[in-house]
Parts: structure tokens; C-alpha cells; sequence
């Protein structure tokens, strides 16, 4: 829990969340996350995507981590399928967090019809 009796907006602090302690919450500050009403309204997938448009370097542990925590679940009740599941997600945010350096001329490319439709 966190040290503060409410977060900056006034809401629930961030680290009220189960698996979500200080480092994190201060990581949701950065990126503009101020409460967990504000973390739960977003969902994981738009709040981890805005921590790593923030400067928080990808790493698929704390987002599966995030995931189970706003489910309330603890953070290695995630395995098989499901976890190969949130692994294509992690991995699909991280490509719209920072796309590649040739992102953009294989879009250009996609779009003239050069490179087959996926």
C-alpha cells in the first residue's frame, strides 16, 4: 500500500492494486496514471502501452503482472495458454509503443501492394 492516504487526483492510490507496489505506481505517475480508478478505466493494454510511451523500457513480466493485478488475481497465477495469449499481446504493444526503424517504408510498401497482406 501505498505511503500516501490518497493518490494526486484524489482516487485510490495506484499501489492499492495487488501485485502494484511503489516503483510501479511512481512509473504510472510519469506516464500520467494518477489513481487506480484512473489505471482500471484505461485497462492494461492502454496503461502499459502509455508507461512505455513514458520512457518505462517493455518488459513482459510487469505486464502480466499488471494484467493479473487489475483482474485481482496473483501475479503467477499466469501460465499456459493464457500466458502465450498475453505474450502476443505484450508483444503487439511493443510494436505500437516503438515501431522498428523501417516501419514506416514497409507501410508505404504495404500500401502500393509490394509486400503480401498478413
Amino acid at each position: 500500500m501505498s505511503d500516501r492516504e490518497s493518490a494526486p487526483d484524489g482516487g485510490t492510490p495506484i499501489s492499492t492494486i495487488r501485485n502494484l507496489g511503489p516503483a510501479t505506481e511512481e512509473a504510472f505517475l510519469r506516464a500520467g496514471i494518477k489513481s487506480a480508478e484512473a489505471l482500471r478505466e484505461l485497462g492494461a493494454d492502454a496503461a502499459y502501452l502509455a508507461l512505455m510511451r513514458a520512457g518505462t523500457a517493455p518488459h513482459f513480466i510487469g505486464y502480466y503482472v499488471l494484467v493479473m493485478g487489475l483482474q485481482g488475481r496473483p501475479w503467477n497465477d499466469c501460465k499456459g495458454a493464457e500466458k502465450t495469449a498475453l505474450r502476443k499481446r505484450f508483444d503487439a504493444l511493443k510494436a505500437q509503443a516503438a515501431p522498428g526503424p523501417d516501419a514506416a517504408f514497409e507501410a508505404a510498401l504495404d500500401r502500393i501492394g509490394v509486400i503480401a497482406r498478413r
